[in-house]
């Protein structure tokens, strides 16, 4: 069994399972597909002006704290493993503290809603879902890029999070990518952009921008895979109205990926 198994597959396995039932459940069986449910996102009434602003006040701060940060780490002398673990979550919390603003200002009142009612229940569903529909992608992907020679070479932050030898460095790493960074990505990519588009854009086009601008930014090897997990999580976001579900499904989903990976490490 171990020689055929991981501890790893062991784990997944029942995950992925659980997953295919729930997706045929609520989503593919001839009742979930005669009764779907309705959404509860409603449009977002936010100036186009307003909404310009918010996005680029959003981004600024984002980039004005990573210059910060970059600035005190090269004035305390950080490097390599240590510099990467102070600089990478700069972008994201100051994404997030700018958001966090806008959310509660006057003009944006009526944005993405959070921590609703049972948010864990239909995070965690969500999650599940996601799982098999992306370990199928990934894997289809794979093949794809292999027979057109391209690489097929794990993210930067995956191959750095693996490499590094100290476990308060790795468990730094890890807390950013499985709290800060879904945290900051739900809100800009679902919160803000997909909520956005969703009530002025034909609805296929609203599910596949944001997935697509999302999934790009982490490059080549993972676009297939987190292009389809940002189409659940729109919908997740969508179904539910509560930024909260797509949030925790995102946390889950990148928790599940780094237990992958430090108990069954690519090869």
């Amino acid at each position: 069994m171990a020689d055929v198994f991981s501890l790893s597959d062991l784990v997944e396995l029942p995950l992925l399972l659980g997953g295919l039932g729930l997706l045929w459940r609520l989503a593919l069986s001839p009742a979930a597909r005669a009764h779907p449910a309705a959404a509860r996102l409603g449009r977002w009434e936010i100036t186009p002006l307003d909404f310009g602003l918010m996005v680029w006040g959003v981004f600024a701060a984002g980039v004005l704290t990573q210059l910060a940060v970059h600035q005190l780490a090269v004035t305390l002398e950080l490097k390599n493993d240590a510099y990467f673990v102070v600089a990478a979550p700069a972008l994201p919390a100051g994404m997030v503290l700018a958001a966090a603003g806008f959310h509660w200002h006057a003009r944006v009142r009526g944005g993405p809603a959070l921590f609703g009612s049972d948010f864990f229940r239909a995070g965690s569903v969500a999650f599940l879902m996601a799982l098999p529909l992306v370990a199928g992608v990934a894997l289809g992907w794979d093949i794809l890029l292999k027979l057109a020679g391209l690489p097929a070479e794990p993210q930067d932050a995956v191959q750095m999070f693996l490499r590094m030898k100290s476990p308060a460095m790795q468990a730094t790493l890890g807390l950013y990518a499985i709290a800060l960074a879904p945290f900051a990505e739900e809100w800009v990519f679902r919160g803000v952009l997909f909520r956005y588009a969703r009530g002025r854009l034909p609805r296929w086009c609203a599910l596949l921008l944001p997935a697509a601008l999302w999934a790009a930014l982490h490059g080549l090897t993972a676009f297939a895979p987190l292009f389809a997990l940002g189409l659940v999580l729109s919908l997740a976001y969508e179904r539910t109205g509560n930024l909260a579900v797509p949030m925790l499904a995102h946390m889950l989903f990148n928790l599940n990926t780094i237990l992958v990976l430090l108990f069954d490490p690519p090869q």
